[in-house]
């Protein structure tokens, strides 16, 4: 794979069965796509394509790690992400994306463009919620938990608050068991 088009698959010299392509990502792969959810990403992506006679079977998946600004303490941390994707490209007279399970392009097309769904599968893998590690295990010293009084014993006592509850809601109020005993006495 060239360096201008990393994930122009040409498949048509290819023989049948599997092949790897591997890639390295940076922040530079978002900018076409003006995403701009992190500061840095840093991403080893494997494409493997699994030629067959009637269709093309392409497996993604990467790991790496996106530095984000931390929800709770606004610190920047790295994130450690992974995640994979398959897809099934099908050969039919023109190009129609509108499954999710698979895409067709024409017949006459000897490379495909994966890009856009090495995009999309790292797009979606940053969760929304994003809490330095530090947070949880009491490790993170920051101004901003303090200001928060956010401490672990805190959070153990949140915890512990939401059992009690749940444990509540498992308790049956004895009316309703004097109800089910009518059913059951029939």
């Amino acid at each position: 794979m060239s360096n201008e088009k990393p994930f122009l698959i040409p498949f048509i010299g290819l023989k049948l069965g599997k092949h790897e392509f591997e890639n390295h990502i940076d922040k530079t792969f978002f900018e076409p796509y003006n995403y701009v959810d992190f500061n840095d990403i840093k991403a080893a992506v494997v494409v493997l394509l699994n030629k067959k006679s009637t269709h093309l079977e392409f497996t993604f998946s990467f790991e790496g790690h996106v530095n984000v600004p931390c929800d709770v303490t606004a610190q920047d941390f790295d994130m450690p992400l992974e995640g994979t994707l398959d897809l099934i490209v099908k050969f039919g007279e023109k190009f129609n994306e509108d499954n999710d399970k698979y895409l067709v392009i024409p017949f006459n097309e000897h490379k495909i463009d994966v890009a856009q769904y090495v995009y999309e599968m790292i797009a979606l893998s940053i969760p929304h919620k994003r809490v330095h590690p530090g947070v949880f295990d009491g490790s993170l010293d920051c101004e901003a938990l303090d200001y928060l009084g956010y401490t672990r014993e805190v959070e153990e006592s949140e915890s512990a608050n939401e059992e009690i509850e749940s444990n509540k809601d498992n308790d049956t109020d004895p009316r309703w068991d004097q109800l089910k005993k009518l059913l059951t006495d029939k």
